[in-house]
């Protein structure tokens, strides 16, 4: 940093992100992070989900992270929690699953059951 604003343009670079982060109302997406799902390749997850609610404007959800979900060979794994509370989660995940997940559960309302916990059990 050399100069006020530089400095000044790293917080609100960041504030942003944060901002991305929370919201009050809509979706909560939890990202289980803990070293499984890191290791299983949560962060490109988490990052997909941030940045396709950015592309798409949708500032009605809520992004964070959570410790381990308790399903460690199903990661990288996530939980859409709708208003009512209802939640439906996610396993396997790849930040192109994301994308349609966002498109199809968050946009319009439609769970992509094909991605989802009951569908993979009893197949490994």
């Amino acid at each position: 940093m050399k100069s006020l604003a530089e400095l000044e343009a790293i917080r609100n670079k960041a504030q942003e992100k944060i901002g991305l982060r929370k919201s009050k109302d809509g979706f909560r997406i939890v990202v289980g992070m803990a070293t499984c799902g890191i290791a299983a390749g949560a962060r490109p997850v988490m990052t997909a989900f941030m940045e396709e609610l950015k592309k798409r404007s949708i500032e009605s959800a809520t992004v964070t992270m959570t410790g381990c979900l308790g399903v460690c060979r199903m990661e990288p794994m996530a939980e859409l929690i709708d208003t009512n509370g209802k939640k439906v989660t996610y396993v396997k995940l790849t930040p192109e699953k994301v994308r349609r997940i966002v498109a199809e559960h968050v946009v319009n309302g439609k769970p992509c059951l094909e991605f989802t916990i009951g569908q993979y059990e009893g197949k490994e």
